[in-house]
């Protein structure tokens, strides 16, 4: 995972970003590999820290970049 350690969320925001990672993830099909969700979580936080704050925006966003994702 990239460093997002200078960033600060509040717990509204938080929480927003938490509810848009798991409705994310139970969108994917089984099995969900951990890269897949830490490419999720990378892709939330960025866009967050940007100042998204729509749930619906940022699961989107985060999904659509998942799929940009060159496969292995």
């Amino acid at each position: 995972m990239k460093n997002f350690s200078n960033a600060a969320f509040s717990p509204e925001v938080i929480g927003i970003m938490t509810s848009a990672l798991e409705g994310a993830v139970a969108s994917l099909p089984e099995p969900v590999h951990a890269s897949h969700v830490n490419a999720l979580a990378e892709s939330i936080l960025r866009t967050a820290g940007a100042g998204e704050r729509n749930v619906a925006d940022l699961q989107q966003i985060a999904l659509m970049e998942l799929q940009l994702l060159p496969r292995d």
